[in-house]
């Protein structure tokens, strides 16, 4: 019987708290959704760079003679594998169209960095392959004319040979163009993402295969592509630190043993491979900003939401209390409340943050020619994200429970008494309050008067509007500021909408509060003739008070994330436009959420409202 009793109340509070139970599920599916869809982009992109790695068999080291004189192949060989060294000679050449590059190798028979065949087919003849255009690379099509062009100490003309494929090198899927080595020697100083646009790029890649005329099979072996053994390749993850320093000491190993003679270039020094990693950490360290802010709110509203609808369980709880529960089990009610809104919400977040990651990460193609997705299962980030929001939505709840379950049912069973009025802060300064009407007067006590819910609100709100400031910031940087990446356009668009959301469900949840607990005000309003519209602005004008001290506390939050931001970027500078296009994006929000309380507020129902409590 008492278990059936104690069923029922919970069967009961979850139909009457049906509202509240939403805002918790939206809290979550909002904020873990966001994060972990940031934060899991990275995640994917190492993943799916591991498995273009594997797949295609990407070199670890390129060792290129800068001397000219051939490189030790037999030496190579019985150090690292047949299989695991390919050879051939590479360079670049400057014509009126720019700089092209040329690589003659056993093309496309060798066992590393193997191509993708995007047009055209192989051929046996006295032909070549050309990569894959993009924003710089000019390209060309199957059958057209391509110039190989020769360096001044190799003894052939210039020949014109037919194009019969063009091919993308897992070497260089950048969109935005390769740098040239004529004019970057040490391809690892540049920034990839602000010093692009300074670097001089190639215009066309040419591949020479050696069988395509007997003549070229004379010319010495100056470069070599080297895979390092399985248990250095094993480690590579993403570009892992591990993977870097295995590969940085078999550099330094090569460097010593050929005195200075060679050059070794590692993936680290390669500018598709770089710059792909970079812009995903960037990523990555945006979600880890934006992390802490999320939480944040989320926690408050949850604690602001939990506290209010045990407050107005009182009784229930009195009763429980009375048939001999214990303060743990009436708490473990309204744990399993808060559990069940974070379970659906954070359930509901995993698909939402696949879906951005997805998103994100098939934008990315326009700054990348990008490697297939990977099947592997991206969940570190959200299961993170989601435990942390998990412990601090029960933490919450315990709180407030244990400050209600310590009183006596006979204080429980006696309605809470009203705060006692006092003056405000502004009531001490005659100048301004003497010059306020009835209304904008019985506001700002109302405003003032319940001072956790008037701290949580603005204090929300105030980091909503960060958020938006980050968004807009990164629009900032990379419509105005030189940096042409749409995938960082992307993730700016998408926390400028998930932190306006987040913005709407805060005020929305707050206020959804603040009226179910002046339902008698409301309604006593309503009997002295008051209109709906005067009844809905009577709430409204604390709304926008509470949005408007936000957004002014925003700022100084809003300055600090900006700074983190330029920090990671590498750019970036505090433009004006910014501070004043965030406010309107806050305030549009919150009057999307003002036209949906407006039924709940204007519909009270005066008769039950009315109703002596006692």
């Amino acid at each position: 019987m008492v278990i059936t009793t104690y069923l029922k109340t919970l069967w009961r509070m979850f139909k009457k708290h049906v509202t509240r139970l939403l805002s918790i599920i939206f809290m979550v599916l909002i904020s873990v959704g966001f994060i972990s869809g940031i934060g899991s982009t990275t995640d994917k992109i190492n993943y799916s760079l591991t498995d273009y790695y594997n797949n295609r068999r990407v070199c670890d080291i390129i060792l290129k003679s800068t001397d000219g004189t051939p490189l030790d192949e037999a030496a190579l060989i019985s150090t690292y594998g047949e299989d695991n060294v390919n050879f051939g000679f590479s360079y670049e050449t400057e014509g009126e169209d720019g700089v092209t590059r040329y690589y003659f190798i056993d093309f496309p028979e060798w066992t590393l960095n193997k191509v993708d065949f995007i047009e055209g087919e192989e051929s046996d003849g006295f032909k070549v392959y050309a990569e894959r255009p993009d924003k710089k690379i000019n390209g060309y099509r199957p059958g057209e004319e391509a110039a190989v062009r020769f360096p001044a100490d190799v003894p052939f003309p210039e020949m014109q040979m037919e194009v019969c494929g063009v091919v993308q090198s897992p070497l260089t899927f950048g969109q935005d163009g390769e740098p040239s080595w004529i004019a970057n020697e040490n391809l690892s100083t540049p920034d990839v993402v602000t010093e692009l646009n300074k670097l001089t790029p190639l215009v066309n890649i040419i591949y020479v295969p050696i069988s395509a005329n007997p003549l070229f099979a004379y010319l010495p072996h100056t470069d070599a592509y080297i895979a390092l053994s399985g248990g250095v390749r094993s480690s590579f993850a993403g570009m892992s630190s591990q993977y870097k320093s295995a590969v940085n000491a078999e550099k330094t190993k090569l460097l010593e043993e050929y005195g200075g003679g060679v050059q070794a270039l590692t993936l680290f020094d390669n500018y598709s491979f770089k710059a792909l990693k970079s812009y995903g950490d960037k990523v990555m360290y945006i979600g880890y900003v934006l992390m802490v802010a999320f939480m944040l709110v989320t926690a408050l509203v949850v604690l602001s939401t939990m506290t209010r609808l045990i407050e107005e369980e009182r009784q229930q709880v009195a009763c429980l209390k009375t048939q001999g529960y214990s303060d743990f089990g009436i708490i473990t009610k309204y744990l399993f409340f808060a559990l069940i809104g974070t379970g659906i919400g954070g359930f509901g977040a995993y698909f939402v943050g696949l879906g951005i990651s997805r998103l994100i990460y098939k934008v990315f193609n326009y700054t990348f020619a990008m490697p297939p997705i990977s099947s592997h299962v991206a969940m570190v980030f959200y299961i993170v994200v989601f435990s942390i929001i998990v412990v601090a939505t029960l933490a919450a709840t315990a709180f407030a429970g244990l400050k209600l379950t310590h009183k006596t049912p006979a204080e429980l069973l006696r309605p809470k008494s009203p705060r006692p009025g006092k003056k405000v802060v502004i009531e001490r300064i005659p100048l301004i309050w003497n010059r306020l009407s009835f209304k904008y007067k019985s506001t700002v006590r109302n405003v003032l008067r319940y001072k956790s819910r008037f701290v949580m609100t603005v204090l929300a709100v105030a980091i909503s509007m960060a958020l938006v400031m980050a968004g807009l910031t990164l629009l900032d940087i990379c419509l105005f500021r030189g940096v042409e990446s749409i995938s960082i356009m992307m993730v700016s668009i998408v926390i400028v909408v998930f932190a306006g959301l987040l913005t709407a469900v805060v005020i929305y949840t707050l206020t959804n509060i603040n009226v179910s607990e002046r339902n008698r005000e409301l309604a006593t309003l309503m009997v002295l003739g008051y209109q709906d519209r005067e009844v809905a602005w009577y709430i409204y004008r604390e709304i926008l008070i509470d949005v408007a001290l936000g957004i002014i506390l925003g700022y100084p939050l809003s300055a600090a994330i900006m700074a983190v931001l330029f920090s990671i970027m590498a750019v970036g500078t505090y433009a004006t436009m910014m501070w004043a296009v965030a406010p309107f994006v806050i305030f549009a929000f919150t009057f999307m959420v003002m036209l949906l309380l407006r039924r709940k507020i204007v519909k009270i129902n005066m008769n039950e409202s009315l109703k002596a409590i006692e």
